[in-house]
């Protein structure tokens, strides 16, 4: 019998991988869209019309479904509301949806490694309290709780033209050169939510993912993989400070007339400037047996991003 899944998010970067790692495994996905006129179904993909606002739509969305993959989040905001309403509310609005149906019994929520360090900004904050919350208020359905670290790959908007400006010989720097970063492909993060899936594990503590390179990465090895891609040097652009916080300014007061969530804003710059952003997949490959395949260095190598 082939498992139903449910999945938030699937018109997303991250999501949209989900979906063809899902499909590709046998699985049936129900997907929820606010556009539904621009995505055709296909054999074993349903898209369900609706958000996470609508609350007779989420009901259609988990109706039959084993599984809930909770991948749609705000990542944009100009104030802590904007991120309290989908990260949070949303999230538990799912929920309740969930556990109201009758064939759930399990509900990944895919949160983020800035969850861990709640106080650096508005994101980090409404990431940690959605699970705390869907763990406190979960009563049938059992929680999964995944935090990658800054996801990469094909489609990607956000890291790509960063890893592109490497590849040309300039590697832009926020923080300190002792920032430890860590970076996931998302072929592998598509990989352990099918993994999650088929262990039929029922543990909420929160699993860690990154590509396993020891320690992170600092930015001067970032600089040493470009030239090793390049074979010619790559110049590091430091970003001061209060050109950041300049940026954030201007980014807030254009989003305010283009009416579009701004990415950089002053509350964003603390997760810019973190030192640690090391991750470990220690747990997560002990309890459901994933590791990842793609490092850093191979993806830019092989155009994987």
């Amino acid at each position: 019998m082939t498992q139903t899944v449910a999945l938030t998010g699937a018109t997303g970067f991250i999501g949209s991988h989900i979906v063809e790692k899902l499909l590709s495994a046998g699985f049936h996905v129900r997907a929820l869209t606010r556009s539904p006129s621009t995505n055709a179904n296909q054999l074993g993909l349903t898209w369900v019309r609706g958000s996470l606002e609508n609350e007779a739509s989420l009901a259609e969305l988990v109706a039959g479904a084993e599984v809930v993959i909770h991948c749609a989040g705000q990542v944009r905001g100009k104030n802590f509301s904007t991120f309290t309403q989908a990260n949070i509310e949303g999230s538990l609005r799912l929920l309740r949806a969930t556990e109201e149906g009758t064939s759930c019994k399990r509900y990944l929520f895919i949160s983020s490694l800035a969850a861990r360090h709640p106080q650096l900004s508005w994101y980090a904050h409404s990431k940690a309290l959605a699970e705390q919350q869907l763990v406190a208020q979960a009563a049938s359905v059992s929680i999964g709780i995944f935090r990658p670290t800054a996801v990469y790959g094909p489609r990607d908007k956000e890291l790509h033209p960063v890893f592109t400006w490497l590849l040309r010989g300039l590697l832009p720097q926020t923080g300190s050169s002792a920032t430890q970063l860590s970076f996931l492909h998302v072929y592998d993060f598509a990989e352990a939510v099918v993994k999650w899936i088929e262990a039929k594990v029922e543990h909420s503590e929160p699993y860690e993912l990154c590509d396993g390179h020891p320690s992170g990465y600092r930015w001067q090895d970032l600089q040493t993989i470009g030239q090793s891609i390049r074979q010619k040097p790559v110049k590091v652009i430091k970003i001061p400070l209060p050109l950041l916080k300049t940026i954030a300014t201007l980014s807030t007061q254009i989003s305010r007339l283009s009416g579009k969530e701004p990415m950089l804003t002053q509350s964003k710059i603390g997760e810019l400037t973190h030192r640690d952003w090391s991750a470990t997949n220690v747990t997560i490959t002990r309890n459901i047996g994933w590791t990842p395949n793609i490092r850093l260095e191979r993806a830019l190598r092989d155009g994987l991003f």
